[in-house]
Parts: C-alpha cells; sequence; structure tokens
C-alpha cells in the first residue's frame, strides 16, 4: 500500500508525467495484443487494454485515464477489429464489444478515483495522526525531564538536611546530655552513703549514657560526621563496625589501600548505596554473612555487595530490573545512582544476591588524601 501510494503521488505531481504514463500503457497493451495477432485474429481485441486501463485509473486519474480509453478504443478499431485499418462504423456484434469496452472502463476509471480519493483521506488522517504523536512524545519527554530534576533536587534537598540534623543533634542536644551526665555523676559522688538515692542516680547516669549514644549513633547514621572529615572509607570501616554488632552479621569489607578523596555527592551516594545494602541483607535475606568490595579506576568506582541468604524470586528480580517492581529504598538508590551517570545491576538465584554499582569519577572532582 505505501509503495502504491508512494508512485501515485509522484506521478500526480506532474500532470503531463500522468498522460505520458498512461499513454505509454496503452500503447504497450496494443503491441502484446498485436504480438498475439496470430494466435487471436480479430477476437478479443481488448484484451490487454483491461490491465493498461486499470493502471490507468489506479494510477494516473481521470484525465489521462479518459484520454487512454479512447486511444485504446481507436488503435483497437484499426488494428484489430474487421474491417482492420479502417475507423469505418464496425458491425454491430463488434459496435456493441466497442460499447461494452467503454463501459467497463468508465467503471474502471472510477473505482480508481474512489481508491485514490480514499489514500488521499487516509494519507492526511495518517499525517494528523503522526503530528499529534510527535507532540505527545515531546510533551512526554518534558515531563520524564522535569521528573528527573524534581528527583535530583529533592535528594539534593534530602542530604543537605540530614547533614544539618545531624549537626544540630551533635552540637545542641550531645553537649547538653554530656553536662547533665557530669552533674549527675557528681551529686552522686556527694551522696554515696545513701545507697538507695545512689543506686537510683546510678542508673539514671547509665540510662542517660545510653541515650547519648543513641543520640550520637542516630547523629551519625543520618550523616556521618567521617564522611566529611576523614572521607569515604573511613565512615564506610565505622558504618560496617557498628551494623556488625548490632545485627550480627559477619561483614568483609574489601577496600582499596590508597585512595584519594572524592567529591562529596559521589562519597555521599557509595555510602547511602553500601548502607541501603545492608539495611536490606539485615531485613530479607536471612544471610549471616555479607562482602564488600570497592575497586576503582582514573574514571570509575565500582562497588559490589553480596550476601549469602535466600535469594529474591526470578519474576520479582526481571520486575526490579526493569524498574516497574521496587522499594522505596531501591528507587532512590536507583535514582541516586543515576543522577551522577552510573549503573546499577542486581542479580539474584535460589541463594545469594549480588547488587553492583558503577560511578563515573569526573575528571578533577577527587582531592588528594588518604
Amino acid at each position: 500500500m505505501e509503495a502504491t501510494t508512494s508512485l501515485s503521488t509522484r506521478l500526480f505531481a506532474n500532470t503531463a508525467l500522468c498522460y505520458a504514463a498512461a499513454l505509454s500503457a496503452i500503447v504497450i497493451a496494443l503491441l502484446i495484443r498485436s504480438a498475439l495477432s496470430p494466435l487471436l485474429g480479430t477476437s478479443v481485441p481488448y484484451l490487454t487494454l483491461f490491465p493498461a486501463v486499470a493502471f490507468c485509473a489506479w494510477y494516473c486519474g481521470v484525465g489521462p485515464s479518459l484520454a487512454g480509453v479512447v486511444v485504446g478504443v481507436l488503435a483497437a478499431r484499426y488494428w484489430f477489429i474487421p474491417p482492420v485499418r479502417s475507423f469505418s462504423l464496425p458491425e454491430l456484434t463488434h459496435s456493441i464489444g466497442v460499447l461494452g469496452f467503454l463501459l467497463a472502463s468508465g467503471v474502471i476509471v472510477m473505482m480508481g478515483e474512489a481508491r485514490r480519493h480514499q489514500n488521499q483521506q487516509l494519507q492526511r488522517a495518517q499525517g494528523a495522526l503522526e503530528d499529534r504523536v510527535r507532540e505527545r512524545t515531546a510533551e512526554l519527554d518534558g515531563a520524564n525531564q522535569s521528573l528527573r530534576e524534581l528527583t535530583a533536587r529533592l535528594l539534593q534537598l534530602r542530604d543537605e538536611e540530614r547533614r544539618r540534623f545531624a549537626r544540630e543533634l551533635h552540637d545542641s542536644v550531645g553537649q547538653v546530655l554530656a553536662a547533665l551526665s557530669i552533674n549527675v555523676s557528681n551529686a552522686r559522688s556527694d551522696i554515696e552513703r545513701l545507697t538507695k538515692t545512689a543506686d537510683a542516680l546510678r542508673q539514671s547516669e547509665s540510662l542517660i549514657q545510653d541515650v547519648s549514644k543513641e543520640v550520637r549513633t542516630i547523629s551519625h547514621l543520618l550523616h556521618p560526621p567521617l564522611l566529611d572529615e576523614a572521607g569515604l572509607f573511613s565512615a564506610l570501616r565505622w558504618y560496617v563496625d557498628g551494623f556488625s554488632e548490632r545485627s550480627k552479621i559477619k561483614v568483609d569489607l574489601n577496600l582499596p589501600k590508597e585512595f584519594g578523596r572524592l567529591f562529596p555527592e559521589l562519597e555521599t551516594a557509595v555510602f547511602r548505596f553500601v548502607q541501603e545494602c545492608l539495611t536490606n541483607i539485615h531485613r530479607h535475606s536471612g544471610s549471616s554473612t555479607a562482602t564488600i568490595r570497592i575497586a576503582h579506576s582514573d574514571t570509575a568506582v565500582h562497588v559490589e555487595v553480596e550476601d549469602e541468604g535466600k535469594g529474591i524470586p526470578h519474576e520479582k528480580l526481571l520486575e526490579m530490573n526493569s524498574g516497574s517492581l521496587a522499594g522505596v529504598g531501591i528507587r532512590g538508590m536507583r535514582e541516586r545512582i543515576r543522577q551522577l551517570g552510573g549503573t546499577l545491576e542486581i542479580d539474584s538465584g535460589v541463594k545469594g544476591t549480588r547488587i553492583r554499582a558503577g560511578f563515573p569519577i569526573v575528571a578533577g572532582s577527587s582531592t588528594a588524601a588518604a
């Protein structure tokens, strides 16, 4: 259909070409009929003209088709209808044949014209539909771009708020609790002779120390100061040690011996990736061990977290890798990595899950530090 429409469109663009094509088709049909004359004689003089008329009606239009029909009738009368080589009126039988050919040709021409009008309407409708699809596609691309920018901004604001909140907890509440602990300790020393009061104060002092420790832990988990002060790997060692102590999961941390500081967004992304992976292992896998491997080159940092617990079902894994199904943590982790131009892969079998992330290092963004 597309090839037919294209040919018809090219012919209609040039009126002279339409007439030339129609007359050429009639001439070719007459030559073929002339070649068949030794076999057919004067019978069926219009045998080869019908396909030519159909071609003219299909591709050339009403005018060229009618011109081709007239030329075909005159040529058939002159060469194939007795008496041949004459334009006099033929016998009644042949005259009826001429009228029949003219009527049949008229029907073919009208059918071809109706088909052309229908094709033109279809082309216009198809063009309008393609324009609409392009508009919708452009709108969708714009909406997706806006959504990605909004997501990146939200992640950045969340990290900044965590950093501010962690600093406030450490600088204000932590200091007050430390002073209160000293005062309670002094009071306990002064009234040591009062056993019951001393026991109560001792317990209160212990509770205050526990609260202070918990506040420091929460502050560090929200945004560990080591991440800003000492760098990514010091923060990872601190976090992994605390995670192993709390969860009783043995974590093997493999780090490069020498590695410089990265730009803050990349260090935060790697730390949050490891944090989210270990949290998922503790909540879902049932594994008693975990392994973290970090490797780097001049252009990229590669992080891999692996456990030996129960794997992710195959159907759910396919949906997670396609992005159609993921929890809030996985979705946020994938979006954070995407904003930095990185990649995320999740592999899982009947036993064990491996999550790999690659983060590109922008030239000149790292600073020299052990």
